[in-house]
C-alpha cells in the first residue's frame, strides 16, 4: 500500500493533471484558469513549430539509436575476451555512462568550438589553422549532438552486447569452425542472431530514451543553429519559460503520447523478430 500510494502522488496524479490542465488557457499571464478544449492542439499544430520539432526529436532518436547500438556492438566484440587490459578497457568506456549529461555536453561545447581543442589539434596536425564550426551547421549538427549522446551511452549499450555474448555456447561456435565457417560467417549466422534479446533491449532504450532527450543538447547547442537541434524538450522547456504552462503541458502530453505510440510497435517488431530467430 505505501508503495503504492508513492505509485499514485508521484506518477498518476501528475499524469492526470498534464491531460486536464493541456485542456486549459493556464498561463502566467491570467490569474484564472479557463477550460478551452482542444484549442492548444489546434493552435500549436497550426503554428508548424510543434511538427518541426516533432521530425527533430524523430531524427535525432533514430540516429542515438543507430550510432549508440553499432559503437556498443563493435566494442562488444573488441573487448569481448576476458583480459587485464579489456576488462580496464571496459570500465574506462563505461565511465561516461555514470557522468552528468550537463557536463558531458558542456565538455563537448568547449571542444568543438571554432578556437576549441578539436580544432586545435586539426591545426597541429596539418601544420596550419583550423576552426571548422561543428555545431554551426544546420544540416549536420544534429548529426554532432547525436554521436556525442551515443558517445555517453555507448558503455551501456557494450555491456548489455557483452552479457548476450557470454551467453552463446561455445559448442555452437565450435561446431561452425569445424564445418570452415569463418569468423564473419559464424557471426553473421550464429552470433548476431543470438543477441538478439540484446538488440531488442538496446535498440528499445536507446530509441526511447533519446526522445526525452533535453541535456546534452542543451548544454551543446541550445537547440541552434536556427532550431535545427530544437528537440521537443527544449521547446517545451522554452514554452514553459516564456510562461505559456497550457501550451508547454499540451507539448508534452503530445511527447508522452508519441513515445507510448511508438513504444508498443518497436517492442512487438523487436519481440516478433527473437520469436522467429
Amino acid at each position: 500500500i505505501p508503495a503504492f500510494l508513492v505509485l499514485a502522488v508521484f506518477f498518476f496524479l501528475p499524469t492526470i493533471f498534464n491531460f486536464i490542465y493541456a485542456l486549459t488557457d493556464w498561463s502566467s499571464f491570467k490569474s484564472e484558469i479557463a477550460f478551452v478544449g482542444t484549442q492548444n492542439f489546434t493552435d500549436l499544430l497550426s503554428s508548424g513549430t510543434l511538427l518541426t520539432s516533432l521530425r527533430i526529436t524523430l531524427v535525432y532518436a533514430v540516429l542515438v539509436a543507430i550510432f549508440q547500438n553499432l559503437f556498443g556492438l563493435l566494442l562488444a566484440l573488441l573487448l569481448e575476451r576476458d583480459t587485464r587490459i579489456n576488462r580496464f578497457a571496459r570500465v574506462m568506456f563505461f565511465v561516461p555512462v555514470v557522468m552528468s549529461a550537463l557536463a558531458v555536453g558542456y565538455i563537448f561545447q568547449a571542444l568543438l568550438k571554432p578556437d576549441g581543442a578539436l580544432n586545435g589539434i586539426l591545426g597541429s596536425l596539418f601544420g596550419t589553422t583550423v576552426s571548422i564550426p561543428w555545431l554551426g551547421s544546420t544540416t549536420w549538427t544534429i548529426v554532432v549532438v547525436a554521436l556525442i549522446h551515443s558517445w555517453k551511452w555507448m558503455g551501456l549499450s557494450m555491456l548489455i552486447y557483452l552479457a548476450g555474448l557470454k551467453t552463446i555456447n561455445e559448442d555452437v561456435l565450435e561446431a561452425a569452425r569445424l564445418d570452415g565457417a569463418s569468423s564473419w560467417q559464424a557471426f553473421r549466422e550464429i552470433r548476431f542472431p543470438l543477441l538478439a534479446p540484446a538488440i531488442t533491449f538496446n535498440v528499445t532504450t536507446a530509441l526511447l530514451g533519446s526522445m526525452n532527450g533535453f541535456d546534452i543538447v542543451q548544454a551543446t547547442t541550445a537547440g541552434g543553429p536556427a532550431r535545427s537541434t530544437e528537440l521537443l524538450n527544449i521547446f517545451i522547456f522554452r514554452t514553459f519559460g516564456q510562461g505559456l504552462f497550457a501550451q508547454a503541458t499540451t507539448m508534452s502530453l503530445v511527447l508522452f503520447l508519441l513515445v507510448m505510440v511508438l513504444a508498443f510497435p518497436v517492442i512487438r517488431t523487436l519481440r516478433k523478430r527473437e520469436d522467429v530467430l
